[in-house]
């Protein structure tokens, strides 16, 4: 993802979201583009016209915490956004060094994997910046049948999922708002790791299949995954609303612990349970078909 090309489009598009009655400036008539305009914006920051324009243009280099700061005020971003502009700057200041990345791990620590294991009253979810499943308890499991079974012996993930399959607008009974939150949360990803090619490739991707991607990429939107409530329809179980929390793992960075909880006492509790019951009856009947084949007479 070329940073200067990004901070310049996501700077406009920013700027365009924000109206003068929003940051109480007084409307001037007519304009020829919606939003401010770059002397409002440099007059709420405090600096000069034609340092906001070098910054907008998408020339970040030296621009000081306090500068950044001043424009995210100025242009009233929330976390998120205000976030991804530092990381978008940071990345135009890194070294030739600081641009290559280490090797990703093959594999998922043991006592990682004992930690997923061991939640048991909820779902929990491993899972890496690209949005690739890659471990999860029986429950977790259970409730992403359906990105399993379509993505076949591949790792499993999220966004080709959402983009790619059909299947996921059943599933999602909240599908526009899911895809929107699943491209806005991959472009923050891509902005905390701008040199990461496995990322940039996912993009590429998703832009070249699907056009749902491709126009919600363009609109430079950013999300901070943290927590919230997801609602499913799930094939066996029926509707599905689910509270969700996601864990850092600092030992392991970029990785996220992501846990579905159902409120105690709810329809939606009862039916985590019944799916925990579908679930162990499929690997009863799956270790009955095994042993049968193996019978000899």
């Amino acid at each position: 993802m070329p940073s200067k090309e990004e901070a310049r489009e996501f700077l406009v598009t920013r700027r365009a979201k924000v109206t003068p009655q929003m940051v109480g400036l007084p409307d001037a008539g007519a304009r020829r583009v919606p939003g401010l305009r770059r002397g409002e914006v440099a007059v709420l920051a405090g600096v000069s016209v034609e340092y906001y324009t070098k910054l907008e243009r998408g020339d970040l280099r030296g621009a000081s915490d306090e500068v950044l700061d001043a424009i995210a005020n100025a242009l009233r971003f929330d976390e998120a956004e205000r976030q991804y502009l530092f990381n978008l700057a940071h990345a135009a200041n890194a070294s030739t060094r600081a641009r290559r990345k280490p090797a990703p791990r093959s594999a998922v620590r043991d006592s990682l994997l004992h930690l997923v294991n061991s939640i048991t009253d909820g779902a929990a979810v491993l899972g890496n910046p690209r949005g690739d499943i890659l471990a999860t308890n029986e429950l977790g499991r259970a409730l992403y049948d359906p990105v399993y079974r379509s993505q076949g012996d591949g790792t499993p993930g999220y966004p080709r999922f959402i983009f790619f399959d059909p299947t996921s607008r059943s599933f999602y009974p909240d599908w526009e708002d899911i895809a929107d939150s699943s491209v806005a949360s991959m472009r923050t990803i891509a902005g905390r790791n701008p040199f990461d090619k496995s990322i940039t490739d996912l993009v590429g991707e998703l832009s070249t299949r699907s056009e749902e991607f491709r126009t919600r990429w363009a609109r430079h939107d950013v999300r901070l995954h943290i927590e919230g409530i997801k609602r499913l329809n799930h094939p066996e179980v029926g509707p599905l609303e689910l509270e969700y929390n996601v864990l850092a793992l600092p030992a392991d960075e970029g990785l996220g612990l992501t846990v579905y909880t159902a409120a105690p006492g709810t329809d939606s509790a009862d039916k985590l349970k019944l799916l925990a019951t579908w679930w162990a009856s499929q690997h009863v009947e799956t270790s009955a078909d095994a042993n049968h084949g193996d019978a000899r007479p």
